[in-house]
């Protein structure tokens, strides 16, 4: 459940949708365990994991996973990355 805002250094809690920007990050985890009736063959299952950004936060800064971690960074240092 999303509570605040992504950005450590911010404190504005989670109101509503049409404030700020939510973001879904999936990632793949291994499987320790076999859940009852999962195909033993499959080594990740899928985590889906959301996090938002207040409006105010969300006109300079970003989420991005990388590295098997959620940061937020600023939209410039996003772009300069993804290039």
């Amino acid at each position: 459940m999303i509570s605040k805002c992504a950005n450590p250094a911010c404190s504005a809690h989670f109101l509503y949708l049409h404030e700020g920007r939510v973001f879904r990050i999936m990632r793949s985890e291994d499987s320790d365990g076999l859940e009852m009736g999962m195909d033993p063959t499959l080594k990740k299952r899928l985590h889906v994991e959301f996090f938002w950004l207040c409006g105010r936060c969300a006109r300079t800064m970003t989420i991005r996973y990388r590295d098997g971690s959620v940061i937020v960074q600023p939209i410039r240092a996003a772009l300069r990355a993804a290039s």
